[in-house]
């Protein structure tokens, strides 16, 4: 089965149950447990749709009182309502499963369009030349950010930036294009295996 969960509830928030079916468990966290409730907001704090995008809010009996000694910190990240902003990016379906997509402080807005990143990563390996992908925001004048991707490739295999770049010209919106393609030997990970996107963000 398939969950989701951070330390600042204590553990879990969403999980897949017995019997739920194969697509739902490989594609998505599932439902929130027992004595959890979650909410998916705009950046304004409303509600969206079922398949929209939005930040992730959780409030329960696992939520965190704050960080010790951090009581700005704790303002940040709960509200007076007690729900806890995860800092996660999610989508509900019509069912209620949770499927987590990116984080919050990823997103980067293009000509007012946001862009999550992973959306983006994920259409870029698409290409049967691309291994893994990072797309970081890089600052804009004209359209605020422009998305900048870094590109490993699979063994074997050669593709120039231009190319790439003609390739996703095709297969997504205008505003999640990259403008910047560099293919690079590996990504900047850590201890965990998660790219640190700071370090791209360094060579914008």
């Amino acid at each position: 089965l398939t969950a989701y969960g951070l330390t600042e509830n204590c553990g879990l928030v969403t999980m897949c149950a017995p019997g739920d079916p194969l697509e739902v468990i490989a594609g998505s966290a599932g439902r929130p447990v027992e004595g959890v409730e979650v909410r998916i907001v705009d950046d304004s704090g409303l509600g969206v749709s079922a398949g929209e995008p939005g930040h992730l809010h959780v409030r329960g009996v696992g939520v965190m009182q704050g960080y010790v000694g951090d009581p700005e910190a704790t303002a940040r990240a709960i509200d007076p309502r007690g729900w806890l902003r995860t800092g996660d990016i999610a989508v509900a379906d019509a069912a209620g499963n949770i499927s987590i997509t990116d984080r919050s402080d990823d997103m980067f807005t293009v000509g007012g369009f946001n862009v999550y990143p992973a959306e983006v990563e994920n259409l870029l390996c698409g290409h049967p030349a691309v291994l893994q992908a990072a797309v970081v925001g890089a600052p804009d004048e004209r359209l605020g950010s422009i998305p900048l991707a870094f590109c490993v490739l699979r063994p074997g295999h050669t593709l120039t930036p231009d190319a790439l770049a003609a390739w996703a010209r095709t297969e997504m919106a205008n505003y999640k294009q990259p403008r910047r393609i560099e293919i690079v030997n590996e990504l900047p990970l850590n201890a965990s295996g998660k790219v640190q996107k700071y370090l791209l963000r360094e060579e914008r």
